[in-house]
């Protein structure tokens, strides 16, 4: 008999949210960076192993919202925690517990909601004690199903979580095909590994101010009989100014973020690929609702 399991990760900016559904799953289908809120939609994450398929929910990050993009991000999390079997709490334990992980945990008992609490990057905590200090901080919330220190960047304690979740399947038909390893559509995936790299390349003040949107996608063949996808990408910033910054001097950062994005859209993709970016300003996009639904980032 066929069984699946539905888990929510969930948890505050910068825990590592992104990085274990990408090492749960085996392949990367979620952007990862050092910045806060990176993740902006829900993203579905399936791995099936022989009868039993997990489905992995990624959610932006808990936050106080500051523009209507926040607000949608936080609408894509309470969304994202409804009908699951179990919800994985995420959370540096480098960082005390603040009130946004105690309302959100206890929300999750007082609904009966299993709760994982994933006490993440235990390689940066250089005195072990504050991980102990943690633990005991969280227990005092209530009873988890399971609390998991874990370093997900160094693949320790991902194996763990995955039994733990696997605790919580029923049986039922698989929802995905067995094949399946996200339900995020191709030009979705595309524009997120181009952010990515902008992400990576930009000063702090620009990365959230960004959207890219896949403008034309298509494929043929090369002279020599290669196939190939033709990508046209616009990438939308929100000041005049930040659009200098994303060209650089020279068309230098436009063009290193070019060939990083066109790298891994060839090796996820497998198939060469030709990439165009094009940068745009559409000022405080992200208080606009019509452009935040035309960018893909509302659900209404």
């Amino acid at each position: 008999m066929s069984r699946s399991v539905f888990a929510a990760i969930t948890g505050r900016p910068n825990a590592g949210k992104s990085s274990l559904l990408n090492a749960l799953v085996g392949e990367k289908i979620a952007m990862v960076t050092d910045k806060p809120q990176t993740t902006r939609t829900k993203i579905t994450g399936v791995l099936t192993e022989d009868d039993l398929q997990y489905v992995f929910i990624d959610t932006p990050g808990i936050h106080k919202a500051h523009n209507r993009l926040g607000h949608y991000m936080n609408k894509a999390v309470r969304q994202a925690v409804t009908d699951i079997d179990t919800a994985v709490y995420m959370a540096d334990v480098t960082k005390k517990m603040s009130d946004i992980d105690r309302d959100w945990i206890t929300g999750y008992m007082s609904q009966g909601v299993p709760v994982i609490l994933v006490l993440n990057k235990t390689d940066l905590a250089q005195d072990k004690a504050i991980v102990a200090e943690r633990i005991a901080e969280y227990a005092a919330l209530g009873e988890y199903a399971c609390v998991v220190p874990a370093s997900v960047k160094n693949a320790d304690g991902v194996e763990l979580i995955k039994s733990e979740i696997a605790k919580f399947s029923q049986e039922s038909v698989h929802y995905f095909p067995d094949d399946k390893l996200t339900d995020q559509p191709e030009k979705v995936i595309m524009s997120e590994m181009i952010r990515e790299k902008l992400m990576q390349l930009t000063y702090e003040e620009i990365p959230h101010g960004i959207a890219v949107v896949i403008d034309e996608l298509s494929e043929g063949t090369t002279k020599s009989g290669e196939d190939i996808m033709h990508i046209s990408a616009v990438i939308y910033c929100e000041r005049e100014s930040h659009k200098g910054m994303v060209i650089g001097k020279g068309g230098a950062v436009l063009k290193q973020a070019g060939t990083m994005a066109r790298e891994e859209l060839e090796s996820f993709f497998g198939i060469k690929t030709d990439l165009k970016l094009w940068v745009k300003v559409r000022e405080d996009w992200r208080n606009n609702e019509g452009l935040i639904k035309n960018f893909g980032l509302s659900d209404t």
